[in-house]
Order: structure tokens, then sequence, then C-alpha cells
């Protein structure tokens, strides 16, 4: 990596090689040239990466239990070895009825997927609405998960987040 810095003298290109040759301001000042310069490069990246969706598509009853089913939409070209969603299920009343942590992952890129979970001893009757209270895991690499998701649903019970 070259950073071009202008001296009083005239004298202007620096290898980051020469990095133990250069003075404390210059080096300061090299530094943070270099972290804007890989902030800026990383900014785009971060950007275009496009949503994922995450919908409720459907719920059945199974017995005492309802069985809900997620169909996720990684519409990115980066895949996830992880997506753990922390989902809180609330009933008729408004009123916390349970709360969970599902993976939804892996997610291939540019990949459809459904994940099926059950809520044992919850009638799908008593379920109105599913939030998506926060993404606890997506793999890492510094991306903002919730902000990157889009939710939907297909029945009256709505997911949101």
């Amino acid at each position: 990596m070259t950073i071009t810095l202008l001296h009083r003298d005239g004298r202007g290109r620096i290898d980051m090689m020469g990095w133990a040759t250069m003075g404390a301001p210059a080096r300061r000042l090299a530094a943070c040239l270099g972290a804007l310069a890989f902030a800026a490069g990383a900014a785009p990246a971060l950007a275009a990466d496009a949503p994922v969706l995450v919908e409720l598509n459907r719920l059945e009853e199974r017995g005492a239990d309802c069985r809900a089913y997620l169909l996720t939409d990684n519409r990115g070209k980066t895949p996830f070895e992880a997506f753990k969603l922390d989902l809180v299920v609330f009933d008729k009343g408004g009123v916390i009825a349970r709360r969970l942590a599902l993976d939804v992952g892996p997610m291939r890129a540019e990949k459809k997927g459904v994940k099926v979970f059950d809520l044992a001893g919850l009638g799908c009757g008593d379920v109105t609405s599913i939030l998506v209270n926060d993404v606890i895991d997506c793999g890492g690499q510094g991306r903002d998960c919730v902000a990157l998701m889009d939710v939907a649903s297909r029945g009256a019970t709505r997911l949101t987040k």
C-alpha cells in the first residue's frame, strides 16, 4: 500500500514499508489515511448486500402445538454460516407467550429455504404476532443483520422486527 503525503520540502511518496523511518506526525497521518481508505473500500460492499427476507409463511395446528413455517430468502451473494433469530411470540392479549432462539442458517447465497419449528403447548389461534427481536448471530463479518433483514407474513399472524 502506498500513501502519498506532501511534505513542506516537496517530497511525496511514502511506502508503508518505510513506516519506521517516518516521523510520529507523519505516521499518525498515514495511519488515519490508511484506515479511511480501508473503511471507504469496505462500505460499498456492505451497502451492496441484498436483503435477507424472513417470511412467516404458514401456521398449522399439530395437536396441542402450533407448527410454524419460515421461508428464508438470501437475495445476496454472501452466504451465512449461521443466522440465529431471537423470536418473541405474542398472544391475543399482546402478552409475551414464548421467547425462543431459532437458527435458520446456514443460508447459501441467492437461495431460498424453509425452516419448520413447533411452539409446544401453544395453539396457533393463540398466536397473534411474532417479533424478530434481534439477530443473535449471522456469521460475524461486521454486518448489522437486523437492518439487512426484511420480514413479511402470508397469514393473519404478523411477523415484525
